[in-house]
């Protein structure tokens, strides 16, 4: 069960209103290595993985969710003031057409979230691997976004999201290592 407490994880601040960056950041929104794909990835992993690294699996993927309210609250700051034709100059024009300035599961190209996302392989080393890969991902993804804006303010906010994929990272490689002593312990003669 979760506790809310009304505030996110890390303040988010922004400087000004930047659509462009608002654009891309919906990358980390909807996309295939992004904050909701990462959520459900290993929300939905734990039923399969063995007691000893579940709730690795739940706590990341419970903070995972936290990091989509701060992609979220990014994209609204960025997007509150702006007119339907800075939207459309930044390549929002579609975007607003469908949905106002309302949030919506879609990448920075525009194309909306999918299930294909999520992996779950039922092989708690082999998910364990696809995890790590989607973390470091993620943790390009954020340090590209960084070199993309000028503000310092979201620039705090992005490199908080980047070295928490990093730990997060760490903490699935911790549970590879668990796995194998297990799995090698497990030998018969």
């Amino acid at each position: 069960m979760w506790i809310y407490e009304k505030k996110l994880q890390y303040p988010v601040r922004v400087s000004k209103c930047d659509v462009r960056m608002a654009r891309f950041l919906m990358e980390q929104y909807g996309g295939a290595d992004g904050e909701l794909a990462a959520a459900l990835r290993y929300l939905n992993q734990r039923y399969t993985v063995p007691d000893r690294v579940i709730g690795v699996l739940n706590d990341i993927g419970t903070e995972e969710l936290a990091h989509l309210e701060m992609i979220a609250t990014m994209v609204y700051k960025l997007t509150k003031d702006a007119t339907p034709e800075e939207l459309e100059c930044a390549g929002l024009g579609d975007h607003y057409a469908a949905h106002d300035k309302a949030l919506f599961y879609r990448d920075a190209a525009g194309v909306p979230f999918s299930a294909k996302y999520i992996q779950a392989k039922g092989d708690p080393i082999a998910d364990l691997y696809e995890d790590i890969a989607a973390e470091e991902k993620a943790r390009a993804t954020y340090q590209w976004l960084i070199n993309l804006t000028d503000d310092t303010d979201l620039k705090d906010s992005l490199s908080f999201l980047r070295e928490r994929e990093i730990v997060h990272s760490q903490r699935f490689r911790e549970c590879v290592e668990i796995l194998k002593e297990e799995r090698d312990r497990k030998k018969v003669f």
